[in-house]
């Protein structure tokens, strides 16, 4: 019964996302609700638990939505995110419309970009390039969802998306762990993913591509260079701040109880993000000056605001869920599944949370503030590389978490203007069960061969 009702919690999250119900309000209604079914005392979830979690949230990882917001808005206001993406069109050719309009999602996100921002720019040149192509209009969001939700998200390594920064805290690891088997990851999200698209294609001969965009005329495009500088700045940056600079500040202050009693391998991943961001943000300003700047930049800041409440808010959801009897009892049940590994149980629990909240990042939070120390120990006690247990993690909530109520889904599908119905079941393919597969690989690659 009590396990029941997490899952009736999360089915109904589900239906009220198709609905198009906001999760600001359902996440907490449902939270509450699920306690007040539990015999947990209301009140106490909502101001204790569910704010509790969602403002800490709020409060860890505010700047990295703020600055990816920001720099994703300076780069499509200037033309430099469309100019980027026509790019790699054109060196690709019309007949590869499907990979040029990954790839372009995927340099994208892994330059910084956020993946909402990366939504509303691939749009107008997926558009324009299904229409040219005939290629069916319903597959355009899980070409988007491809190359912005999956592997860039979670695999390949150095990527500065919020996934891949929240394991570094607890495993003091850098966004650079396990790259081998990140990339691996990554080949196995790309080129299933593309494998599928490919086939669907094929069977939707006949099926109606988008109506042919009206082009607005256009100003000189700015020069390639200028668009790629600030999104390479992102990885060379992020990987210079961790490796040499920041170690070799003093930073014994940082065990003071004014600044969290903590110390650098706890910091150093979300300090370098933040830099790399930062400095990239400076560097999309000067070079491509986009009109109007000051207001390009709090349209940037305001846009960041809905994607981090809403996740948020689901991370709230998922730590009332994870106080209920039944979670306990769920958890248990994942950990006999695990057989005792703690690698296969970090992945079946931190992707069953990222299920239930909809969110990779909300559901990685709850489990490492959940299961964390436990984890470590485990990896400790089994011999385990932490550096293995972030990119198992990292992937492992790539793929439930973008069930029909994950906010990204629900906002990819408005921007296209399309239904659950018409588009989500390839969504769910290449970004759901394709991620999961490549988990399993790279956990069996890690059992085998350590982390690389």
């Amino acid at each position: 019964m009590a396990v029941s009702l997490i899952i009736l919690a999360l089915a109904l999250l589900i239906v009220g996302a198709w609905r198009g119900i906001s999760v600001l309000v359902l996440a907490p209604a449902l939270a509450l609700l699920a306690a007040l079914a539990s015999g947990m005392p209301v009140l106490a979830s909502y101001t204790q638990v569910f704010m509790t979690a969602a403002g800490g949230f709020v409060v860890a990882f505010f700047p990295l939505f703020l600055l990816g917001a920001m720099f994703g808005k300076v780069m499509e206001a200037s033309g430099a995110a469309a100019r980027l993406a026509s790019a790699i069109a054109s060196v690709l050719g019309p007949q590869n419309a499907i990979l040029a309009v990954v790839i372009a999602c995927a340099v994208l996100t892994y330059g910084g970009v956020s993946l909402f921002v990366v939504a509303f720019a691939a749009w107008p040149l997926a558009r324009a390039l299904f229409a040219q192509t005939g290629l069916p209009a319903r597959l355009i969001p899980a070409t988007i969802a491809l190359g912005a939700f999956t592997f860039t998200m979670t695999a390949l390594p150095g990527t500065p998306s919020i996934q891949n920064a929240i394991p570094m805290a607890t495993f003091g690891t850098t966004p650079f762990a396990a790259p081998g088997l990140g990339l691996i990851a990554a080949a196995v999200m790309l080129g299933l993913g593309m494998l599928w698209l490919q086939m669907r294609v094929r069977l939707l001969v006949g099926d109606a591509p988008p109506e042919q965009p009206e082009l607005p005329p256009r100003d000189r495009p700015l020069p390639l260079w200028v668009t790629l500088v600030p999104i390479l700045s992102v990885a060379v940056v992020t990987l210079v701040m961790g490796s040499l600079v920041l170690p070799a500040l003093d930073t014994t202050y940082l065990s003071l109880p004014a600044y969290g009693a903590t110390d650098l391998a706890r910091v150093k991943g979300l300090w370098s993000v933040i830099t790399a961001l930062g400095l990239a943000l400076a560097l999309a300003l000067i070079l491509s000056r986009p009109p109007r700047m000051m207001l390009v930049l709090n349209e940037g800041a305001e846009s960041s605001l809905l994607p981090l409440f809403n996740t948020a808010s689901l991370v709230g959801f998922g730590a009332v869920i994870a106080t209920l009897p039944g979670f306990e009892a769920l958890r248990i049940s994942l950990e006999g599944l695990s057989g005792g590994n703690v690698l296969i149980s970090a992945a079946l629990s931190s992707g069953a949370l990222a299920g239930i909240t909809g969110s990779a990042s909300g559901g990685m939070s709850i489990a490492l503030d959940v299961l964390g120390p436990s984890l470590v120990a485990g990896a400790a006690a089994q011999g385990v590389d932490p550096s293995l247990l972030h990119r198992v993690i990292a992937v492992a909530t790539g793929g439930l978490d973008t069930l029909p109520h994950n906010g990204a889904v629900i906002t990819l599908l408005g921007i296209c203007g399309m239904t659950h119905r018409q588009a989500y079941g390839d969504i769910f393919v290449v970004a759901v069960l394709v991620p999961i597969l490549a988990c399993a690989v790279i956990i069996g690659l890690g059992l085998l061969f350590g982390s690389f």
